[in-house]
């Protein structure tokens, strides 16, 4: 019947369908009427859409349609699934939610096929987590109800019921008149109004009055509120007062949030301040960097320079790797290196490690041990030593290395210049050199010793140049005790010796410039900078530095302990300007020009060890244990770091300090972050004594007798 017109419109049907009986008429015969009608092709006329509607709607607004379409949301799911007994049953709410298309069968595909049901059992099987902070006290239902404004209805009319009727004494206007205030209405109001008026009775009517005057009741004896009310009042407080808990309790839960939320922002913060933090030595970096390219392209020049010229350039030394910044040159295999790790270690002394210094990183090192006087050449790239430096007659306590060239303090009170490419493997027996005594008559270009002036003798090389006697290029002599601390740039020598003196030389020309005593300095204090201590006293023990001078050091981290007799902790000079630390605990500034001490820096209270300065700061290390950042301009403490032990090495850049504090691990203290770490993995098992970094380079020396090389 449906193929038979399909193609036909509902205006074309045959009228045998509309007329069809009551008892002929069944769902069937209705869905067919429908279906024709959806599926017939529309002609976008009016008539046409009009008798459609006019054919649907006997059919689907009729009140049996309209009960299935109410109630079909009621039914149970089990019978929605089949079909329904005596016939399938049609109603307009299943036919609006078919999905795909209208069917004759019996079975029907709704929407409701497609719904997924929940897995009840496993929910109510599955645990439920217990309540935490102020849930598991107080109820949903429970704070909803203490927090909604009603709840305040208790106390309003507790506070209704207090109220009492009297007479109108005008107290709203009395506190508007007390502030200074004007009723709405009083400029409206007549000035002469009842309310304003005050009657003032006349002497004898006063007397007219009889009896005596009754005392004011008072307001609370002029109601009764009954044993009903009191008792619901009772309730209400106490009803309340579960309120006011249950607010408690949400209010500490929101503060609890709250102090949650601020240590997130909290971490948030401290992370992004790292980020600054990194970015900031980042930028130091950069700075560290440009400065040394800068210094590169410098030298590159100059050795261009030189080699265009016909006739060979002069000797000249170069810049002290001290004040050379930037990245240095490194084996492609350091990077695999991990950082903060001894990689390498060198054992060759047998008593603690006095001095060390090196050229580069994996180029050559220089070191000096306690009662030794011969130090040990080593070779960084292989580890191996290569040679001894043969002259001095005590133990070595001072050593700097510039590229090839090499100088050493000694406790004999010398000092000898090496070059350190003329040192032969360890089995030289030959001194380079010796007391002029003992050495046989012969001129003076055939290896032996010609006396000069000022107490310098130098070794020269035979006019044929085969014949040297050994590394050491000059000796300067001059202190009367051990020389202690050395610094040299260019051609500028300056020494510091348990003398008590400071000694400037020309290494040009071995000549001894100019002398400065401490002592004197001493003696003649400059004005101090206020707010530093240690004005015109002491620690005890440096008043003899008169004479001898020792000092015992603290304990070290192993319990030991020493006599410390280093008059002159450190030297370090920048053009004419030169600093100094000494025995009494006092940093110096000195003036090269003149040899004067023109400012103190006071402060220490024990002997100082070390120091270094750049172009802002100086920094100085002390048997007091502490490490002190000087402001080079105002003279004054920038910084100062404390330690549980002596302070015996230190070396600073822009960015961070590394120092040997009497501990077995090396202490680096980072100025930007302010942060301080220490360097133990494969370290010393006895405290470290010294140490020299350059970049991520590092080597220390210990009471161990060990020298170790780090990664930074």
């Amino acid at each position: 019947m449906a193929s038979k017109y399909k193609g036909k419109s509902a205006a074309n049907r045959p009228d045998n369908t509309r007329a069809a009986g009551p008892e002929t008429s069944t769902s069937q015969s209705r869905m067919d009427l429908v279906s024709n009608a959806l599926f017939a092709p529309f002609t976008h006329k009016k008539k046409n859409s009009s008798r459609i509607l006019t054919d649907l709607a006997p059919v689907i607004m009729t009140p049996r349609m309209m009960n299935a379409a109410a109630t079909v949301s009621s039914r149970s799911r089990g019978s929605l699934g089949g079909s329904a007994p005596g016939g399938s049953r049609l109603d307009f709410a299943t036919l609006g939610r078919a999905p795909m298309r209208l069917t004759l069968g019996n079975r029907r595909i709704t929407s409701r096929d497609l719904q997924i049901v929940e897995a009840t059992d496993e929910l109510l099987d599955a645990d439920i987590p217990e309540a935490e902070g102020v849930a598991s006290d107080v109820s949903l239902f429970r704070g909803f109800n203490a927090t909604i404004p009603s709840s305040e209805k208790n106390r309003t009319r507790r506070k209704q019921m207090r109220n009492v009727e009297t007479p109108r004494i005008g107290l709203k206007k009395l506190g508007m008149s007390a502030r200074g205030m004007m009723m709405e209405d009083e400029e409206e109001r007549s000035v002469a109004s009842e309310d304003d008026v005050v009657v003032v009775t006349r002497p004898d009517e006063r007397g007219k009055r009889k009896g005596k005057r009754r005392g004011r009741e008072s307001l609370s004896a002029a109601k009764a509120l009954g044993k009903d009310e009191l008792s619901r009042q009772t309730q209400e407080i106490l009803l309340d007062k579960e309120n006011l808990h249950v607010r408690r309790s949400l209010i500490n839960s929101e503060i609890t949030e709250i102090i949650n939320k601020i240590k997130a922002l909290d971490s948030i913060r401290d992370g992004l301040e790292q980020d600054l933090l990194k970015l900031q030595e980042d930028e130091l970096e950069l700075d560290d960097e440009l400065e040394g390219v800068r210094e590169r392209m410098e030298f590159e020049e100059g050795a261009f320079r030189q080699n265009d010229k016909s006739k060979p350039a002069p000797s000249s030394y170069i810049a002290p790797s001290r004040r050379r910044k930037g990245p240095v040159f490194l084996p492609s295999e350091h990077d695999d290196l991990p950082p903060g790790v001894a990689f390498m270690t060198l054992e060759s002394h047998i008593t603690p490690i006095t001095a060390l210094d090196f050229s580069e990183p994996y180029g050559t090192l220089v070191s000096a041990s306690q009662d030794d006087s011969q130090p040990r050449l080593w070779d960084l790239m292989t580890g191996s030593a290569i040679g001894r430096l043969r002259g001095h007659r005590g133990a070595v306590k001072c050593i700097q290395v510039e590229d090839n060239l090499c100088l050493t303090g000694a406790d004999d009170g010398t000092v000898r210049l090496w070059d350190l490419q003329l040192v032969d493997d360890d089995d030289w027996d030959r001194d380079g050199l010796t007391d002029v005594a003992e050495e046989v008559e012969g001129t003076a270009y055939d290896g032996e010793l010609v006396e000069k002036p000022n107490g310098i003798r130098s070794s020269e090389p035979s006019e044929a140049g085969t014949d040297h006697t050994g590394p050491c290029i000059r000796s300067f002599e001059g202190h009367s005790k051990a020389v202690t601390a050395l610094y040299f740039e260019d051609e500028c020598l300056v020494t510091g010796a348990s003398d008590k003196t400071l000694r400037q030389w020309d290494l040009a020309t071995g000549q001894c410039v100019m002398t400065m005593d401490i002592l004197w300095a001493i003696s003649h204090p400059q004005p101090t900078i206020p707010g530093n201590s240690l004005p015109n006293h002491f620690f005890p023990g440096a008043a003899a530095s008169a004479g001898h001078f020792a000092v015992p050091t603290p304990p070290y981290a192993d319990g030991s302990w020493e006599m410390y007799q280093d008059f002159v902790g450190g030297v370090q000079f920048w053009g004419y300007g030169l600093v100094s630390g000494s025995g009494d605990g006092a940093v110096r500034m000195w003036d090269m020009r003149t040899g004067q001490a023109h400012r103190t820096l006071m402060g220490h209270t024990g002997p100082v060890t070390c120091l270094q300065f750049d172009e802002m700061h100086i920094a100085s290390g002390s048997l007091d244990k502490s490490i002190r950042i000087w402001d080079v301009r105002t003279g004054g403490t920038f910084e100062t770091l404390k330690y549980d032990h002596a302070v015996t090495a230190l070396q600073f850049d822009t960015r961070k300090i590394i120092a040997a504090t009497g501990e077995n691990g090396v202490k680096i203290y980072n100025r930007t972050s302010m942060q301080h770490s220490s360097l133990h993995t494969n370290g010393h098992t006895q405290p470290v004594e010294r140490l020299r970094y350059m970049d991520r380079y590092l080597i220390s020396g210990g009471r161990d007798a060990a020298l170790k090389i780090w990664t930074l």
